[in-house]
Order: C-alpha cells, then sequence, then structure tokens
C-alpha cells in the first residue's frame, strides 16, 4: 500500500507511506493524498466482523491503509486507548427514529462531535510517529466548528507539537469557539479570522504552497485533506452497517456534510466492499454539493451564515478525492480542473463523470426554517433531541425514502450533541440543551484567542512568531 497526490501527473507519480501521509497531510503539489488500490474484503470477512467491538471492528477497517506504519498489536492497543473515553461503551450507538430509519450518534467523544472518532486516533498518531522519529511538527487547520475543538482536545499538551486553528469570527456557535479558546495549554492557538470558514481554508492551504515556511515549521493538517482522517471515519459505517444486518442486506446512509470528507469515508468504505445502498449527501443552503448533484453545476458563490454554521462550505476540498476518481487518475487532468474551479468559479466536468457521480450520491439541501421545523418535530414525535447539523440529515433521509423508498435500513448521522447549539435547539423546541458534566463550566472559562485579518502573511508571521523550534520542543 502506498500513496499518490491526486495532482500528480508525472508517468511514475512519487509514492508515499503512509506515515509521511499523515505528517504531510497535503501533497507538496496542493494535491490530497489517495491510496494506489482499494483493500477490500470479503463477505465473509464482513460477516466475521458483526457484533464485534468497535475497536476490532476499526482495526479490521484501519490495518490495510497503514501497511507496516503499526504491529496489529500496536495498533490494537491505541485504538482501545482511543475510545476508552468516550460516553458510550457502544462508542456510536444506533437509535431507531421511524420504521427503517435510524439515527447513528456520533457526538460521545470528549468534544461532543463527529470529528472526534478521527481526531483522538489522529493524535495518537501523530505521537507514535513523532517519538520514533525524534521530531516535532507545526499543525494548522481551518475550523468551521467542530474540527478545531476535536483537534485541540487530540494535540493539546503533546510535546512534539504546535496547533493552530483557524475559524471564521462570528460565524459559529458560542459553544464551539470556547471549546476552542478556553484551552490553557501553551501548545494551543485559536486564531480568529476576519472572513469565512473557506478563507480559512484558504489560508491554511496557501500555508502549505508557501515552501520555506512549510518546511521551516514542517507544518502538518488536520483537517480531512488529511488522509488519516478519513480511514479513520469509515469505521463508524462498517459498525453500524454490521449492526443493521450487514453484509447480507444493503444498508444506506445520509451524511449531512459540507467539506464532503464525511460522506466520502463513506464511499471508501463502499470501495472496501462494504454493501452500502444510497448515498444521500445533506447540506444546509450553502448547497454548492447538492446543485451539483442535482444540477449539474459545480459553482462558486458566497457563503451564508446559517443554524448549521459546520456545513458553511463553498468550496468541499475533499470533492477532489473523488474527481481523481471520475477523471481516471489522471493527476493532470484534475490539478488543471482546480486551477480553473478557483479562477472561473466552476468546475470542469464532462457528462460521463457528471453521470457517473449521480450513480455514487444524492443530494438535497434544507434551509434555517426547514433545518427548525426538523428539529422540532423529531423532538415532538421521537423525543430526540437533533442538533441543526443533524436535523439536516434527517430531513433528507425523510425526503429521499419518500421520494426513492430505500434498498434496505436508512442511517442519518448525529454529527454534534444538540448543547453544542442551544440557541437553535431553544428556538425550535422551547427547550435549552444543558452542556455535559465536563463541560458544565464552559461558559464561565477565560477565553484566550487573536483576531487576524484574511492575511497569509499576517497569520505566517503570527505561527513564526509563536511555534517552538525543535530545539526547544526537544529540551
Amino acid at each position: 500500500m502506498y500513496y499518490v497526490s491526486t495532482r500528480d501527473g508525472r508517468s511514475r507519480p512519487e509514492r508515499v507511506e503512509f506515515e509521511e501521509v499523515l505528517l504531510r497531510g497535503l501533497a507538496p503539489d496542493g494535491g490530497l493524498y489517495l491510496p494506489n488500490q482499494w483493500p477490500s474484503l470479503s463477505e465473509n470477512e464482513w460477516r466475521a466482523l458483526r457484533g464485534r467491538p468497535y475497536v476490532e471492528v476499526a482495526a479490521r477497517m484501519i490495518a490495510p491503509f497503514l501497511g507496516e506504519t503499526l504491529s496489529s498489536a500496536r495498533l490494537t492497543t491505541i485504538l482501545a486507548e482511543t475510545y476508552a473515553g468516550f460516553d458510550d461503551a457502544r462508542v456510536a450507538p444506533l437509535r431507531e427514529l421511524a420504521s427503517g430509519l435510524w439515527l447513528l450518534e456520533l457526538f460521545h467523544g470528549p468534544t461532543l462531535a463527529f470529528k472526534d472518532y478521527a481526531l483522538q486516533l489522529v493524535g495518537r498518531l501523530f505521537d507514535e510517529a513523532l517519538t520514533r522519529r525524534r521530531g516535532r511538527v507545526t499543525i494548522i487547520g481551518a475550523t468551521s466548528g467542530d474540527t478545531g475543538s476535536a483537534a485541540i482536545e487530540a494535540i493539546r499538551d503533546r510535546a512534539a507539537a504546535d496547533i493552530f486553528i483557524l475559524y471564521p469570527e462570528g460565524r459559529i456557535s458560542a459553544v464551539q469557539r470556547r471549546q476552542m479558546t478556553t484551552v490553557p495549554s501553551a501548545n494551543v492557538h485559536a486564531i480568529a479570522i476576519a472572513g469565512s470558514f473557506d478563507d480559512c481554508q484558504d489560508l491554511v492551504k496557501a500555508m502549505f504552497a508557501d515552501g520555506p515556511f512549510r518546511a521551516a515549521h514542517h507544518l502538518s493538517a488536520v483537517n480531512s485533506i488529511n488522509w488519516a482522517r478519513i480511514v479513520t471515519q469509515t469505521v463508524y459505517y462498517a459498525y453500524a452497517a454490521l449492526a443493521l444486518g450487514a453484509p447480507n442486506k444493503p444498508i444506506g446512509f445520509t451524511v449531512p456534510t459540507g467539506n464532503f470528507g464525511n460522506v466520502y469515508a463513506a464511499h471508501v468504505a463502499r470501495m472496501m466492499g462494504l454493501p452500502i445502498g444510497d448515498l444521500v449527501i445533506a447540506t444546509n443552503q450553502n448547497d454548492i454539493l447538492a446543485r451539483f448533484f442535482n444540477d449539474g453545476a459545480m459553482s462558486l458563490r458566497p457563503v451564508e451564515p446559517s443554524l448549521s454554521p459546520s456545513m458553511d462550505v463553498q468550496v468541499s476540498s475533499n470533492f477532489e478525492r473523488l474527481l481523481y476518481d471520475l477523471k481516471g487518475r489522471d493527476g493532470t487532468a484534475v490539478a488543471d480542473a482546480m486551477v480553473r474551479f478557483r479562477k472561473e468559479g466552476t468546475m470542469p466536468v464532462t457528462a460521463s463523470e457528471l453521470a457517473e457521480a449521480r450513480k455514487l450520491f444524492t443530494a438535497y439541501s434544507f434551509d434555517d426554517a426547514e433545518t427548525i421545523d426538523e428539529i422540532a418535530r423529531t423532538w415532538r414525535d421521537r423525543g430526540v433531541m437533533l442538533d441543526p447539523h443533524s436535523a439536516v440529515g434527517v430531513a433528507a433521509a425523510r425526503d429521499h425514502l419518500a421520494t426513492h423508498g430505500g434498498k434496505g435500513p436508512m442511517v442519518s448521522l448525529a454529527t454534534a450533541h444538540p448543547a453544542k447549539f442551544p440557541d437553535a435547539i431553544e428556538r425550535a423546541v422551547g427547550v435549552r440543551p444543558a452542556l455535559p458534566p465536563h463541560l458544565s463550566d464552559l461558559m464561565e472559562r477565560p477565553e484566550r484567542t487573536v483576531r487576524l485579518p484574511n492575511s497569509v502573511a499576517a497569520v505566517e508571521d503570527y505561527i513564526h512568531r509563536r511555534a517552538r523550534p525543535l530545539r526547544e520542543v526537544a529540551a
């Protein structure tokens, strides 16, 4: 198993091992890493995993992508440590919402969002690699709300890493912001950017494209541009599907997503042989993905603030990974398409590429009013409280089942705890959800953040002055 960049068009592209992919995050040419082949499990291998603990399913799913990086025993130990602190013994429990419709609860980690399922493991993998190499990294990331807090929780107080998270000022919930800005660890830096999430994401990519800066600070990434994030997220799809009868029958999934990473992880599980039926994308009014799959045009529009801020995205970075396969793994074609997309505002795809994409995914979009309606409906009918992102997913699942039926059970992902968005929940149901005990005093904790302009030079200067040099970390 080795990895190649989605933009490497050479006849003999660079081959990279998993550990290097983990530490680099983004390829030097600006592309995203993908494995040279998809490992697959037979029906009997899937069947053998039914009823097994989450950690065991994770070990089987992740191991093929690691190559010789970790032994099977060491991987299992790290996974057990990762998920031991989650507040439900099942790690990712299922809840039935209606006949044929299930909710997969992915908010039982320390920061109450699905990002914990990958990032708590990724933090430990960084530690393993850096300890072995006696090295350090400066981790930079952009967040639309949940990635930042999960990444900070995973990296805080680790000796061989500093972490700088960029977030759009005023465009995330107060809980999401405070989960980043109240962490007192010296290696943690939360940066409010005057702009949107897409602006933050562009700043991160620009810093990676700055060769001298990247080399000087040993830059790495925790966004879903890092392949380690994607492969780790495949696990909960397999775990849920096996619980509901796979591989004997296909299981559908509805995924609220903005950056395409979470739903792409489901696609990876499908490429590994997991019998996934319908794969439904759910977006808010920032509907670039829905417009692509429904109207055939991926075109940029300004980001609109919404009640589901983690999906306030118009540049879905992980779509590039799908595009790579749609274009026959032609790195030159992908690189050209991405340049045109950023220059002209529209993604160039052929009719055959669009047709192939539509075979793989279906998409729906919902605005804030519809999101509030779904929160209220699910609370009234089932006594289940949904955060706004999860509500968008359930609304899409209901519409899809009503119009297309289903090839089997449909699972909608609950991607965050409702207490992360108390204002929206109170508006919808008249009840203000309480934070769990370990975060009960969050709103009283002192904040520590810095506000910077939407400027690569300003952000690089800030990081340059605060990232610890290698000799200081080693000491």
